[in-house]
């Protein structure tokens, strides 16, 4: 027996992750939602939010929510197979379903929770799973779960993904091909319609995470699938709730024979309380509100269209991460820059959050943009980044 305690190695930890500027802590918001927010007590112009379209604090949304709370109450109160399942919960897979172009979905209680459950469920220690390099955690740790083999190919890479097939694909049972439509680090989107046809030639499954594109991407703002005219495709469709849609929770639509396997053996599903009833109906009026309203969709490509000119004649010099979605990032040499960039930023009442390893392979100064930013304020983003690097040559 020794008198260390255990528990020491938390500090040491701690320490070297402040040594390395990865160190994160929370800040306080105390305002509704949209492109100015109450942060720490101060009113910032909001480019941290992945609230694209605006409806996390749209009035039909948050009166749909209330609504649902005073019929049902605040908590599902048990699993979907147990006491947890609401008329509700069936009203949201449909539309889901209707939106995605699939004979069903199936409703999570987040989004991470649908991919580490689903991936878990579809493949195994007999199994192989191919998956981009930049994935996202939940994708990855999905894979993890599953106890397949799981083999990185690099960011985007079809030439690498076919070698890896080739090479791996004849090994194993079964065989999943996870990515990104739409990476939430970077911006830029997979190529789909190559993938599909590489999963099809070597009899693979295809999951796609749709989580960055539903709402934005497509004539009806189904996602990329939609955007790439693959709808009706042999592919699983994965997402959340809350980004564009402005709510909670997560989703897989695929066939129907695919969502009742998962009803009885995706175990995130199975063994967590429901959806709660208010984050349920917010949901299915958020995609009322996307499927009647492509305004909003214009609104937010023009908006990405202008910042990006902004860019290209103010401040051709900075490093942009390419990027064809609402999220453009502004690459930085290392950690402590971008700290100090986003910190600047924040002086000068903007909040655009600085990412730093490990999250991402380099740092950088991530910017989200809505639907509802107003041109003033895309205008004040750029000019105040201008003043900034100014300032750093002088």
């Amino acid at each position: 027996m020794t008198d260390l305690n255990p528990y020491d190695w938390i500090d040491r930890s701690l320490e070297t992750i402040e040594r390395a500027n990865w160190y994160r802590s929370t800040q306080v918001m105390t305002s509704l939602p949209g492109t100015e927010v109450v942060i720490d007590g101060r009113s910032l112009i909001n480019f941290g939010s992945n609230d694209y379209l605006g409806l996390a604090s749209d009035e039909r949304v948050i009166r749909a929510a209330i609504q649902a709370t005073q019929a049902f109450g605040t908590g599902a109160t048990g699993s979907r197979l147990m006491s947890g399942h609401k008329q509700v919960h069936q009203d949201l897979e449909l539309a889901i379903a209707t939106l995605k172009g699939t004979e069903a979905a199936l409703v999570f209680s987040s989004g991470y929770l649908a991919n580490l459950g689903t991936i878990a469920a579809l493949v195994g220690k007999k199994d192989l799973i191919l998956s981009d390099r930049l994935n996202h955690s939940s994708l990855k740790n999905g894979a993890l779960l599953s106890g397949a083999t799981t083999i990185e190919y690099q960011h985007c890479d079809i030439d690498d993904l076919r070698q890896h097939l080739q090479v791996h694909r004849a090994n194993y049972r079964r065989c999943l091909i996870i990515t990104d439509t739409v990476f939430s680090m970077d911006g830029d989107i997979c190529p789909l319609p190559d993938i599909l046809d590489l999963s099809i030639e070597y009899s693979s499954m295809l999951l796609v995470d749709e989580a960055h594109a539903t709402g934005i991407f497509g004539a009806t703002g189904a996602g990329v699938v939609e955007h790439d005219h693959l709808a009706g495709k042999p592919l699983i469709e994965i997402g959340t709730l809350s980004k564009a849609i402005g709510s909670l929770g997560g989703y897989v639509a695929g066939s129907n024979s695919l969502i009742n396997f998962l009803k009885n053996r995706c175990a995130s599903w199975i063994y967590t309380t429901g959806l709660s009833p208010a984050d349920t109906a917010a949901a299915l009026t958020s995609i009322e509100i996307i499927t009647t309203t492509p305004q909003l969709r214009q609104q937010l490509w023009q908006n990405i269209d202008y910042l990006k000119q902004l860019f290209n004649r103010q401040l051709p010099q900075l490093r942009l991460i390419p990027s064809v979605s609402p999220i453009i990032c502004l690459e930085l040499p290392d950690a402590q820059r971008a700290i100090l960039i986003g910190s600047k930023l924040k002086q000068a009442g903007i909040f655009a959050p600085a990412i730093r390893p490990p999250t991402v392979p380099t740092s950088r100064i991530r910017l989200s943009l809505m639907a509802t930013h107003q041109r003033s304020q895309l205008d004040r983003l750029v000019n105040t980044i201008d003043l900034i690097f100014s300032e750093a040559k002088n």
